[in-house]
């Protein structure tokens, strides 16, 4: 098993001193600062300890399947991006390896490889906006500039390469729109060699803040046993300490030809998924 990213080896934290606390129930969303509308929960509380949580949703129901039920496999690909507008190369990868398939079609390994580099540049600007929302909702503000600013560096990325910053239709079935524009791979090494600084800034930010430590260590445990039983992945799978990562179990579009590390934590609270 691979080893905890450094500094979460932590011990688990013992069970709850047994205070006795009265039971209430509030309501989370369905307008929330904290849900963007997304959904409403139910939330029974003792204390700062959530008990029992009931989630309703379909607020933001799209029916994308029934409005793609009449399209050509082609006029598919801008509705799956819609499906999360943060991740939208991901969904893209996903219809497009399904229609391949189907079509026992052979994409180039060049095309393999822009669609990895788009991926994983899509990954971190996704994973900006997640690290600033939260450390908002948490107080850190900070935090929020400072990620949406290096954020727009992976969006004039994709602007370069596609003509646009959100849904931008790169992919496609077979392969990618286009090549990448000259001087582009330089644009994305200047962008990694920035990157690398400033998440040391990100982390002299937040470790540092006890509020948002307070929150996030030792809250939210959800062992590595419950997270597979509820066929949760991801990060949130990892933070347990477990280093499934489709990259390496199943590799698609040639991510086995590339080395990278999985980070695991050991705790598997809200802390360990921040890292």
């Amino acid at each position: 098993m691979e080893r905890p990213v450094e500094g979460t080896e932590r011990p688990r934290p013992a069970e709850d001193a047994g205070v006795d606390t009265e039971l209430f129930t509030i309501n989370m969303g369905p307008h929330h600062p904290a849900t963007h509308g997304v959904l409403r929960l139910m939330l029974t509380l003792q204390g700062e300890v959530v008990r029992e949580l009931v989630p309703i949703i379909g607020y933001v129901h799209t029916g994308i399947e029934k409005s793609c039920e009449d399209q050509s496999y082609w006029k598919v690909i801008p509705f799956v991006e819609r499906m999360d507008y943060l991740s939208y190369y991901f969904n893209a990868q996903a219809y497009c390896m399904a229609v391949e398939k189907l079509l026992d079609e052979e994409v180039p390994k060049r095309a393999q490889y822009l669609r990895v580099i788009h991926m994983e540049l899509n990954r971190i600007a996704s994973h900006l906006f997640w690290l600033g929302t939260s450390a908002l909702d948490l107080g850190a503000i900070s935090m929020l500039w400072y990620s949406l600013r290096d954020r727009d560096m992976f969006l004039d990325l994709f602007e370069s390469s596609s003509g646009q910053r959100l849904h931008t239709r790169y992919f496609q079935v077979g392969g990618v729109i286009e090549d990448i524009p000259p001087g582009w791979d330089d644009r994305c090494r200047r962008v990694m060699h920035q990157m690398s600084s400033r998440i040391d800034q990100y982390e002299s930010l937040l470790d540092r803040n006890e509020i948002f430590l307070q929150r996030m260590k030792n809250v939210g445990i959800v062992s590595q046993e419950e997270m597979l039983a509820l066929g949760v992945t991801g990060p949130l799978l990892r933070a347990t300490g477990h280093p499934w990562d489709l990259r390496k179990a199943m590799p698609y579009s040639s991510y086995e030809d590339f080395e990278f590390r999985i980070p695991v934590g050991t705790v598997g609270d809200n802390y360990d998924r921040y890292r």
